[in-house]
């Protein structure tokens, strides 16, 4: 029985694993009370933990990127274990940062969720543009996807060097097949990402409107934007 159940769990993908974590990040969000929403940091973190597994075999073109997720994340997780209790909660975190003033440091945690936001932001778009664009190149649409959610917030040495590993990227067949379509059909495959998509984009407006509300921050989330009237990174 623990055999069948482990060879179950074996086959499944990234993106549907992925899916599961997302299931379970359930954000309590009292009406007109911004502070008192609750967003579970853990599920939040182990989806992005699984988001590092799909961009890494885009390849080379990633590096960067997939550091940058896992120093955010481990930068969440380390606060998190001071007091587990309390902040569990993300939003505890972003107001423990606003009291003490220290949400606009570089290494403070209202970054690192900035930018692991804009990851998933960037991580969600593309796998969208390859369901609908099956035919078109896997490096005109890293690129295309990058243009819209990354390049805006990076600056040109950060662009130049994902140009140049723009070359390294894999075909769209290969792509494809890494993340699943080898085992599952495409159509199953295109399931998955629309799955992901419609559990995704709710969380990201929730986080989006809680850095604003909170930490004072301008996000901009796909065709989602919201502007702080008071600071922004």
């Amino acid at each position: 029985m623990k055999r069948k159940r482990y060879e179950m769990e074996k086959k499944k993908t990234e993106l549907q694993t992925a899916i599961e974590e997302l299931s379970l990040l359930i954000i309590t969000k009292p009406v007109d009370n911004t502070e008192t929403t609750h967003i579970p940091l853990r599920p939040l973190l182990s989806f992005c933990n699984l988001i590092i597994q799909v961009l890494d075999k885009i390849g080379p073109t990633m590096a960067v990127l997939r550091q940058d997720i896992d120093q955010n994340i481990q930068r969440l997780e380390k606060v998190c274990e001071t007091d587990p209790c309390v902040y569990s909660n993300l939003v505890e975190i972003l107001k423990k940062e606003r009291n003490e003033e220290t949400y606009k440091k570089v290494a403070s945690c209202s970054r690192a969720l900035l930018w692991l936001t804009r990851t998933m932001d960037f991580t969600a778009g593309l796998l969208q543009l390859l369901s609908k664009e099956v035919s078109s190149k896997m490096e005109e649409l890293v690129e295309e996807c990058y243009l819209t959610t990354l390049k805006p917030h990076h600056g040109w040495i950060a662009s130049a060097a994902f140009k140049v590993c723009l070359k390294l990227v894999p075909d769209n067949k290969t792509f494809m097949d890494a993340i699943g379509g080898r085992e599952n059909s495409y159509d199953t495959l295109k399931e998955d990402i629309d799955t992901l998509s419609s559990l995704l984009t709710p969380i990201l407006k929730e986080i989006s409107i809680v850095l604003v509300m909170i930490a004072y921050i301008y996000v901009t989330i796909h065709n989602l934007n919201l502007i702080s009237h008071f600071h922004s990174f």
